[in-house]
């Protein structure tokens, strides 16, 4: 029987339940399927802590090598640095996560040369044939002149790359607490830190794909009560959490507030402006918040809308030439870090800016957190469009607001606006809402979910 991969080959990535849904086998079958979509002579492959990734990893390796590419095996790393090790040696990259999922879950993550995404539009659909077909009717025969697997450790010059994109030289000394859920963050972090003034409090640095104290998914608070509360407690300038392979950070103030991930992509967008002259495009998905594209066009660059996703942004990027992307789920993108994402390089300048001047990061930051946010709150419905419809039918036509279908539905007047987008996996329909006050934005909030749960 063929595989049935419908369950875990998702829009952007290879993700299930291990073993139970995909093993050993069948990562070989991809990793033969990997090679031969790109044609390419060598690959690049990457892992997370979780118990099942190295063998995962090493029979994707054995498929590729079978195929004939030379595989370069990096071992235990970070998501971005599996996009450094593709970007920086010009390789095809395959990086076995599943990120914040729970830890009897595994995935890959792919990449053609230069960490340009591969998604179900872009070669994903065509691996889930290949694979489909070779499971049904035998594995594919080897290459006549099969590649070889040879070992490289690429943390130092990922740690040395990230830190020649910002400038450290004017960071005051910093107390940081660095919450890194058991997952990669405890590998990268010591060394992308080291030698920064920084006094480092580490929170569940141990790699553990079992992840013993919390899920390693920051975007939930429940999973940042324990860095606030060492942050209060130390005395800390600031917290930073990262989730499970550490591409994404999440940032709190030295109160332990939460610091929203529009406010840091605004302040990065002003430091890249910066770093570029004062100009150029800064891309955004239609979820963050206005103080985004106010503080683009303040420091001179101009900003850019786009669905939510990161094969959008990046897509995005590529077409424009944006100099960065920032996402409301804390996913963070670099020109300079051939487009791809990385929490890391996002925390670094939040290092920086706090440490080039005195004050406190909540002072900091306000000046980049200039509404207030419902933040994502999700409705189960049973029929999405009809919903969407509904929203659509009730604003249409008022002279004070302006509807938009970029991704969902977006209604936007002078002082609020919020957007209802259909989850692609779920009955769900995620509302975001912001206005200029508090009253405003509950007002909104509250209408919108009358009408999404009528």
């Amino acid at each position: 029987m063929a595989a049935d991969l419908s369950q875990i080959v998702k829009a952007y990535d290879v993700r299930g339940v291990v073993p139970d849904q995909w093993d050993e086998s069948l990562a070989e079958l991809f990793g033969a399927a990997f090679a031969e979509l790109t044609g390419a002579d060598a690959v690049v492959v990457g892992h997370d802590m979780r118990p099942s990734s190295p063998g995962l990893s090493a029979a994707f390796a054995r498929g590729a090598a079978a195929r004939g590419a030379d595989v370069t095996e990096i071992g235990l790393c970070s998501t971005d640095q599996l996009y450094y090790a593709s970007g920086a040696l010009d390789l095809p990259g395959a990086m076995f996560t599943a990120s914040h999922n729970p830890a009897q879950y595994n995935g890959i993550k792919l990449c053609r040369a230069g960490a340009a995404p591969v998604g179900q539009d872009t070669g994903l659909a065509e691996i889930r044939a290949t694979v489909e077909r070779w499971s049904d009717s035998g594995a594919p025969e080897p290459s006549s002149r099969p590649g070889t697997v040879t070992r490289r450790d690429t943390l130092t010059d990922y740690a040395a790359h990230l830190r020649s994109l910002v400038d450290l030289t004017a960071v005051r000394p910093l107390k940081v607490v660095v919450d890194a859920g058991n997952g990669m963050g405890g590998h990268t972090v010591p060394t992308v830190f080291a030698g920064l003034p920084l006094d480092l409090v580490p929170m569940y640095f141990e790699l553990d794909g079992t992840f013993p104290h919390h899920e390693a998914n920051p975007l939930d608070p429940a999973n940042l009560v324990d860095l606030q509360q060492r942050v209060r407690a130390e005395g800390a300038d600031l917290g930073l959490a990262f989730d499970g392979d550490a591409d994404r950070c999440f940032v709190v103030d030295q109160n332990g507030d939460p610091v929203s991930p529009s406010a840091v992509t605004a302040l990065v967008a002003a430091r890249e402006l910066a770093r570029n002259g004062g100009t150029g495009t800064v891309i955004h998905n239609l979820i963050t918040s206005w103080s985004v594209p106010e503080v683009v066009r303040e420091n001179g660059g101009t900003p850019a809308r786009t669905r939510v996703g990161h094969s959008f942004i990046k897509a995005e990027m590529a077409k424009s030439g944006a100099i960065f992307g920032g996402e409301h789920s804390a996913h963070y993108y670099f020109r300079d870090f051939w487009n791809a994402d990385t929490g890391m390089l996002a925390a670094l300048h939040v290092l920086a800016a706090l440490g080039e001047q005195d004050g406190p990061l909540s002072a900091l930051v306000a000046e980049y957190d200039r509404y207030t946010g419902s933040g994502e709150i999700n409705s189960t419905v049973a029929d999405q469009q009809g919903r969407l419809a509904a929203i659509r039918a009730a604003y249409e036509g008022r002279d004070d607001v302006t509807v938009d279908d970029l991704d969902g539905v977006t209604v936007q007047a002078a002082d609020w606006w919020f957007n209802v987008r259909p989850s692609n996996t779920e009955p769900l329909l995620r509302l975001n809402a912001e206005a200029r006050d508090e009253a405003t934005m509950t007002k909104i909030r509250d209408e919108a979910l009358t009408i999404i749960r009528a």
